[in-house]
């Protein structure tokens, strides 16, 4: 897998950095195979400058031959600074799997705890080889670039924005029908498996990357289930 990570790409009146994240994927799809969108939360503290809830976004992509990181990083790139928004501070990362060290794994987790700054993050990516690059403002969006591709390198951290069509799929739905769409797991919060039955969709479906899958969470409510948002 490539991940690129994204962060601090907006500000309080404009359009989200998952927006972004979706709109760079639906870019890339023509020459890669987009295998998601996954949101990662990190530290939220009255000392950390954030938008709404200091999440990062991570775009997975299938690695295959043809296929570099830096060609990449230069198409993303691209779309970023045409899409820079005055007063935010933008960072960008990209690393294939092979790339993302355990210090990189352990960047993410702390900034999922604590405040980490930016030398820690251009030390880290220096040190594996990573991507990582500041695209304006304060340029700290690359603390949860490099955080997000960490993160989701994982495979174990996160909810998908983006998974094939389930932003098609509102309202109630079949656990079949869920489970035909992409994603791979539907179980209770205790981890009991749910196999029949209806869930009602509060939005679209936002399955979290667990263990490698999509794993929905739900609870019982009125007869059948409703979905729940789980980082």
């Amino acid at each position: 897998m490539i991940y690129i990570g994204i962060d601090d790409t907006d500000t309080p009146s404009s359009r989200g950095t998952g927006r972004l994240a979706r709109d760079i994927a639906a870019s890339l799809s023509g020459m890669c195979e987009i295998a998601g969108v996954t949101r990662h939360q990190l530290f939220v503290h009255p000392a950390i400058p954030y938008t709404s809830h200091n999440s990062s976004a991570v775009i997975h992509i299938r690695d295959r031959p043809g296929i570099s990181p830096g060609m990449i990083f230069s198409h993303v790139k691209k779309i970023m600074c045409d899409s820079f928004i005055e007063g935010s501070d933008p960072g960008l990362a990209i690393a294939r799997s092979a790339e993302i060290s355990p210090g990189t794994r352990e960047f993410g987790i702390l900034a999922k705890q604590e405040l980490v700054c930016q030398d820690d993050a251009r030390r880290i990516a220096d040190e594996s080889g990573i991507i990582l690059e500041g695209l304006g403002g304060t340029e700290d969006g690359v603390i949860g670039a490099l955080a997000g591709i960490g993160l989701a390198s994982s495979r174990n951290d996160g909810r998908y924005v983006l998974l094939g069509r389930l932003r098609d799929y509102s309202g109630e739905q079949t656990i079949h029908s869920l489970l035909q769409a992409g994603i791979d797991r539907i179980c209770t919060m205790d981890n009991i498996d749910v196999t029949s039955g209806n869930v009602r969709l509060t939005k679209f479906p936002k399955p979290s990357l667990r263990d490698g899958g999509a794993v929905l969470y739900v609870q019982r409510e009125n007869g059948g289930f409703r979905d729940l948002k789980v980082d």
